[in-house]
């Protein structure tokens, strides 16, 4: 083992409270198993510590009781509990093997075979384990395709794939975040072959692991290789690669990372397609809501070559707020021949990052006040005088608003319908 590498995990074990998880296990073997070993070794930031152990669960929660430490059965009935000491939290689990599995759900078994253990994992580089003395493990070329950057499944692909189908998923959200280079070509072929099993995943797992893939250190490549084999069909939506690899480009330049509005722009075409995308991978209110405003703003634009006006950004901003103009203009620019680092379009992003939206001046009172009765007439006429207001370029001043009101309140009946927006689409 190279001193690097010594260094690394010497580091990992010295993880507050994980000497006393050891110290309550003794006896039994255990190891530090998976991302966290595969992080250290990387040079990256290593959040949970989960270890396995070759003891049965109901051993493994005596004695961490009897060593004071807390316990939790976060899934005891697959082998995994919770220790929680020093404000760290540990998953630990015993050694198994699976005896059936449905590609969701599998059925266990408890054994103390490491080597075992690791060929039941989906990777290579998820494999890796070391215990108590910083003795690293490797039972299946998994240090060897972490310096080549090369993320493998174990054995056959297309076994390791049927014990669970969202193993496709992670084969693509992995090489996005730690290969380099061409997927690899065996474990890509087996997840075309088995993509009709993507079926058989709730739709929680499916966003969970889309919004993953889109929040990836390389996600073009990964995209739009998925996108090509068909395997995005359950988006709901048709895919736009090409809108998506230009959308990654202008969050790069911007030294910004935002997988909701990465989704976007592979897959909203209106805004009816915000809640496809809801329904097919169960997004929350919150982002069907964020999804629906930049749609809104996105259909104004389309279409624009150019940035648009100040009068047109502040209009966006006045209906839709900052966060779906801000996200409608960069879709809208994705869609453009403007250049990433477009001055124009940067300083329209800017303008909307830092104006206030306009306030409304005006109430239904002040139209009551000039004898328009409530009910259905009232609400037309807000309606006209909140489109010539926004005509009018947002003014403020008490005279332009009363002359507004007044116009508003004698306007003729006839054309009660608010008037479209003033903006005319740049030619490209």
């Amino acid at each position: 083992m190279t001193a690097e590498r010594e260094e690394a995990l010497k580091a990992l074990l010295d993880r507050p409270g994980l000497h006393k998880v050891f110290a309550a296990l003794e006896g039994d073997e255990l190891r530090i198993v998976g991302g966290a070993v595969r992080n250290a070794l990387l040079g990256q930031p290593v959040a949970d510590i989960d270890l396995a152990v070759a003891a049965e669960p109901q051993v493994v929660v005596e004695k961490a009781e009897r060593a004071g430490v807390r316990v939790v059965p976060t899934g005891i009935d697959h082998g995994t509990v919770t220790l929680i000491l020093e404000g760290a939290h540990f998953e630990v689990t015993s050694l198994r093997e699976d005896v059936e599995t449905d590609g969701r759900r599998a059925i266990v078994r408890f054994g103390g075979d490491f080597a075992a253990d690791a060929r039941r994992r989906d990777f290579t580089i998820n494999a890796l384990s070391v215990d108590a003395q910083g003795r690293l493990y490797d039972y299946v070329g998994g240090l060897d395709d972490l310096a080549t950057r090369r993320v493998r499944f174990i054995g056959d692909p297309q076994q390791r794939i049927a014990e669970d189908y969202l193993r496709i998923l992670r084969f693509f959200r992995f090489s996005g975040i730690y290969g380099e280079g061409p997927l690899d070509a065996e474990g890509f072929a087996a997840c075309i072959a088995q993509r009709a099993g993507i079926a058989n995943l709730s739709r929680e797992r499916l966003g969970g692991e889309m919004l993953k893939i889109l929040a990836s250190p390389r996600p073009c490549a990964v995209v739009e290789a998925m996108s090509k084999a068909g395997l995005l069909s359950f988006l709901g939506v048709a895919p736009w690669p090409a809108r998506y690899r230009r959308l990654t480009a202008l969050l790069e330049t911007r030294r910004a990372a935002d997988a909701l509005l990465s989704l976007a722009s592979l897959a909203l075409h209106s805004e009816p397609d915000s809640e496809r995308l809801t329904e097919s991978l169960r997004l929350s209110r919150a982002q069907k809501r964020r999804l629906a405003g930049m749609a809104k703003v996105a259909a104004a634009w389309h279409g624009a070559g150019e940035a648009p006006a100040a009068a047109h950004l502040r209009e966006q901003l006045f209906l839709h707020g900052a966060q779906a103009a801000r996200d409608g203009l960069m879709l809208v620019q994705a869609e453009s021949p403007a250049a990433p680092e477009d001055q124009e379009f940067l300083a329209a992003d800017a303008f909307l990052r830092d104006t206030p939206a306009p306030k409304v001046p005006f109430a239904a009172t002040d139209l009551i006040a000039r004898g328009v009765k409530q009910g259905a007439g009232l609400g037309a006429g807000l309606k006209r005088l909140q489109a010539a207001w926004i005509r009018a370029g947002f003014p403020q001043d008490p005279k332009t608003i009363a002359a507004l009101i007044d116009e508003s309140c004698g306007a003729d009946r006839r054309d009660s319908a608010p008037q479209e927006s003033g903006w005319t689409r740049p030619r490209h």
